[in-house]
């Protein structure tokens, strides 16, 4: 409950506050690229039910059904050029404030999947990310924050090197979260998140939660620089 009070104190204040910049983006965006605005797609939410993820636009409208699926790898051809900078900054990822306030989402928690990527892991992690909210930001997604980088970098397809060697990994982080959740945890990583946007390869993570699973040794060189 403190929690959730939390969230939407803080989404609503950021909605408010952000709607200067939020407004003339807005506009960038109905003017550029495929004039798109918001982007809605379908994700994996609390106790298994469904919701619309909200983002700005920033691939093209089809990247569903385009090669690649649900997977966006590094220099990807489906993103648009306005939509690099908004991906790589994170603001595509603020209408989620949108998300947190309806309760759809928490500040913290595991990156809400697609059905098709929920699909990748076994049924133990699925059963543990069904039991928590789904997050704008989390364990998983600050160790995860330059994921595309791995997967442009794979010599595997991206859907293989996902499947085989980045979502084993995420579902063990998740299963640290689950276990180790408290509005102290949820606050620290917060914090952790705005550090690392700022110093992108900062090792702070393992520093103030020595005890989470260490990565694999084929993806520490990206994920511990």
């Amino acid at each position: 409950m403190l929690q959730r009070i939390v969230d939407i104190v803080i989404s609503l204040t950021a909605l408010l506050l952000l709607f200067p910049l939020l407004l003339p983006l807005c506009l960038l965006l109905r003017f550029t690229g495929e004039g798109k605005i918001l982007y809605k797609q379908t994700r994996a939410g609390f106790g298994g039910l469904t919701f619309g993820l909200l983002k700005f636009a920033t691939m093209l409208e089809d990247s569903p059904n385009l090669p690649g699926g649900d997977i966006t790898s590094g220099n990807d051809p489906r993103v648009l050029p306005f939509g690099r900078l908004l991906r790589k900054t994170k603001i595509n990822e603020f209408p989620q404030l949108v998300n947190i306030l309806f309760g759809q989402m928490s500040f913290v928690g595991p990156r809400p999947l697609t059905p098709r990527n929920f699909e990748l892991y076994d049924e133990q992690t699925q059963e543990v990310i069904n039991n928590l909210k789904p997050g704008l930001t989390g364990i998983g997604s600050i160790i995860f924050r330059d994921e595309e980088a791995i997967l442009s970098s794979s010599s595997k397809g991206a859907l293989e090197c996902y499947r085989e060697d980045i979502s084993p990994y995420k579902g063990e982080l998740e299963k640290w979260y689950f276990q180790n959740q408290s509005i102290y945890n949820y606050t620290l990583l917060i914090f952790i998140t705005v550090w690392v946007v700022i110093i992108p390869r900062s090792i702070i993570v393992w520093k103030v939660f020595p005890d989470v699973p260490s990565p694999p040794k084929y993806i520490q060189k990206f994920l511990m620089q």
